[in-house]
C-alpha cells in the first residue's frame, strides 16, 4: 500500500471512530430503530432465508435487534468467526453465548462450519467504517471481509451497515478493497 493511501485511510478511520464515540444514547437508539427496520425490509425484499451478519460491537451500528428478528422469522444466520490466517470461518451460534474475537470484536460461539459455508447465504451484511457513492467499502483495516468477498465464486448481494454520515463521496482505494452492492443506514437503503 502506498504511504499516501495508508495515511488517508488512517486519518479517515480516526475521524469516523471519534464521530461514533461522540454519538449520544438518544442518537444511537434512533439509529438502531432505523437500521433494524431497513435491514428487515432488505431481507424481506430479497426473500432471504439464509444470511450472514456480524455481531455489532459497542461503537458500531447495532445489528442485534435485527438478528433477534431474523431468528424469530426462521431465517438462518451465519456469524463470522475470525481466524489467525486472516480468513473468516462461520457458525450459526449456540444460544446467546459470545466470545471475543482476534480483533476484540464480539463473535458467536458454536460449531465452526468452515470458510466456504458463506457460499450458501442469500444476503451478506458486513460492517464498515465508510462506504463511498460508488459502493467501495472501507473497513477497519483487518481485511477479513475483503479476503472473503474477493474469494467468493458466486457472491450474493452484500450490504454494509453504516451511519448516514459514513456514506461519503469517496474512500481511499487499494487493490484488494472489495465493493458492496449497497449500504443500510438509519434512514435509507442505498443500492449501488
Amino acid at each position: 500500500m502506498d504511504s499516501d493511501t495508508a495515511h488517508r485511510k488512517r486519518a479517515l478511520r480516526a475521524e469516523l471512530r471519534e464521530r461514533r464515540q461522540n454519538l449520544t444514547s438518544v442518537e444511537r437508539d434512533a439509529a438502531t430503530i432505523g437500521i433494524t427496520e431497513n435491514l428487515q425490509s432488505l431481507a424481506l425484499d430479497l426473500s432471504a432465508r439464509s444470511i450472514s451478519c456480524y455481531l455489532s460491537s459497542r461503537n458500531e451500528p447495532n445489528t442485534r435487534p435485527f438478528l433477534n428478528w431474523a431468528e424469530a422469522e426462521g431465517i438462518r444466520v451465519l456469524f463470522p468467526v475470525s481466524r489467525d490466517d486472516g480468513l473468516l470461518d462461520w457458525t450459526v451460534g449456540e444460544g446467546d453465548e459470545e466470545l471475543e474475537g482476534i480483533a476484540g470484536v464480539p463473535e458467536a460461539a458454536g460449531e465452526l462450519l468452515g470458510p466456504i459455508a458463506i457460499n450458501d447465504v442469500d444476503l451478506i451484511i458486513v460492517p464498515a467504517a465508510a462506504v463511498d457513492k460508488t459502493g467501495l467499502r472501507m473497513g477497519w483495516g483487518m481485511g477479513y471481509y475483503d479476503k472473503t468477498l474477493g474469494s467468493m465464486e458466486k457472491c450474493p448481494p452484500v450490504y454494509a451497515v453504516v451511519y448516514d454520515s459514513e456514506v461519503v463521496d469517496d474512500v481511499p482505494r487499494e487493490v484488494h478493497d472489495q465493493p458492496v452492492n449497497g449500504a443500510v443506514t438509519p434512514t435509507r437503503i442505498i443500492s449501488f
